[in-house]
């Protein structure tokens, strides 16, 4: 695990502490990531001499992201990939246009309600990549963590999660302290 990765992972952490939060994420990232590759799963792209789906292609450059901050729960994840964007060729490939943008219109409704309860309700604060924008990548990182260290891997990963300051819950994150702290122009 990278240091810039471990460093992220501690302060996602903090803005991830309840169990239902977690769980409405699980099911949020899952939903919100098929939404995002579903219509372009239409649209039929080549690269390279090779014919793939606009969603593959789209898809490639944070996978290399995700592998790069950890290669095993990277390969997980692009092992999820895989199975959403399958799911979302089947998809495409039994509905028509309408349909299609019906799904997704509902993936995205149920998937952004899951986080803002699980943020608002249950963890009662902003979600984290309000204060640090980098951590709309993060999601699928610290899922992916969580269900490796409940299936007993991955020790590193444990004492991270575990080692982020619970008195922090309610503070600012330091990103967002550091937002606070820089000087700003006068409009």
């Amino acid at each position: 695990m990278n240091k810039f990765f471990q460093r992220q992972l501690t302060d996602y952490v903090e803005y991830h502490r309840d169990p239902r939060n977690c769980a409405l994420h699980v099911v949020g990232i899952v939903l919100l990531f098929l939404a995002a590759v579903l219509p372009l799963s239409a649209w039929s792209v080549t690269a390279f001499g090779v014919q793939a789906s606009a969603a593959t292609i789209a898809v490639v450059p944070v996978l290399i992201y995700w592998l790069l901050l950890d290669g095993a729960l990277g390969a997980a994840i692009l092992g999820a990939a895989v199975v959403l964007l399958s799911a979302a060729a089947l998809i495409v490939g039994h509905v028509g246009s309408t349909g299609m943008w019906s799904i997704t219109v509902v993936l995205i409704a149920v998937g952004v309600t899951s986080q803002i309860v699980g943020h608002r309700v249950f963890e009662r604060r902003q979600p984290s990549l309000v204060d640090n924008p980098i951590h709309l990548l993060l999601g699928p990182m610290f899922v992916m963590a969580k269900l490796f260290i409940a299936l007993g891997f991955r020790d590193d990963l444990a004492g991270v999660l575990q080692q982020a300051p619970q008195s922090a819950r309610h503070n600012s994150s330091r990103y967002a302290e550091k937002r606070q702290a820089e000087p700003r122009p006068h409009a």
